[in-house]
């Protein structure tokens, strides 16, 4: 059994809690939601997490229980927590967890962004929610945001103890750090793994570590003019609208041995759970969940969901979305 230790410090204060989402948790009630900042162990790291309880926890009942996996570079106080305070409005027992790495979870170096990582995550808090008094184990449910989509993706075809598999925005990272966004540099895939041996040996010679560009660190004049809509409104949420000292859009480029070798829909036969995609019906992402949707060909019960007038990074946030997804997700796991 893992033990879950109670968390104190809240580094980030305009919320007493870090959180930046809208309506967030700030202080805990009696009989309402409330939101339990813990940590534990996962393979000698310590992890940063927040589990929610709905309105009238008693840890004499049994509850269903949702494990939310983090878009990449995101944290627990953002549109993960934002979900997993909602669905536990639901009657659900949420948590959400830092990725090791990142946030406030431990780990060196940092930003160590490797997809084995971020299923071992995923692992780790099915772990944990075990351990939490009130949860049904049988009743343990997965929900994946964006990169977290896919990773959920990659848990739920391994690991059995997740008895429905949901996603929103699901994000490919593996296809898009190998081709780029939309396949566009499909044809460079070999010239750049090259370059990320160089990196690797530079890192090795110059004793240092070499990171890509950090989004938070970019001028509004660049982040607005990126070419890509996910990735403009990306930098509007991550750096003007959600801001999170913890949330960085860098990772390490020998990471990128690793996830140019990846890919979440290899194995989709894999999956027999029942299966909920859901994705902005304005979303240039689209086709991700589009093409997962399809090699999905084991699971007896799956559906294909658009969210109305929402593009990738809306559904992080936008209220009309947002409350359209939980409805959608809560007849799901019910």
């Amino acid at each position: 059994m893992i033990q879950l230790d109670k968390r104190e410090d809240f580094p980030f204060s305009s919320n007493p809690f870090g959180l930046v989402y809208e309506n967030a948790i700030t202080e805990n009630k009696e009989n309402e939601v409330q939101i339990h900042p813990i940590t534990y162990q996962l393979n000698g790291i310590k992890i940063a997490s927040n589990i929610y309880t709905p309105k009238n926890y008693s840890k004499d009942k049994r509850y269903p229980a949702i494990v939310i996996a983090v878009p990449n570079g995101a944290v627990k106080e953002q549109a993960a927590g934002l979900y997993g305070q909602r669905l536990a409005e639901k009657g659900y027992i949420t948590i959400v967890s830092d990725c090791m790495f990142f946030g406030e979870s431990e780990g060196m170096p940092r930003q160590q962004d490797i997809p084995y990582y971020r299923i071992e995550d995923i692992r780790g808090m099915i772990d944990a929610i075990f351990s939490f008094p009130g949860v049904d184990s049988q009743r343990i449910y997965g929900l994946g945001i964006c990169g977290g989509g896919g990773y959920m993706l990659s848990c739920g075809q391994m690991d059995k103890r997740l008895k429905k598999i949901a996603t929103v925005s699901m994000f490919n990272t593996g296809a898009v750090r190998r081709e780029s966004f939309q396949n566009s540099q499909a044809d460079t895939v070999l010239k750049r793994l090259h370059e990320v041996a160089s990196i690797r040996e530079k890192e090795l010679n110059e004793d240092t570590l070499i990171y890509n560009a950090n989004m938070t660190e970019m001028k509004p004049e660049v982040g607005h003019q990126l070419p890509i809509e996910m990735y403009r409104e990306g930098y509007e949420y991550y750096v003007e609208t959600h801001f999170h000292p913890n949330s960085h859009s860098c990772f390490l480029q020998r990471n990128l041995m690793d996830l140019m070798v990846y890919d979440p829909v290899q194995f989709m036969y894999l999956l027999d759970q029942p299966l909920l995609m859901m994705a902005g019906d304005h979303a240039d992402t689209n086709y991700m969940s589009e093409q997962a949707f399809e090699l999905a060909i084991t699971t007896k019960e799956k559906e294909l969901y658009y969210l109305k007038d929402a593009t990738h990074i809306q559904t992080y946030y936008k209220e009309s979305v947002v409350k359209e997804a939980i409805e959608k997700l809560d007849i799901f796991y019910k």
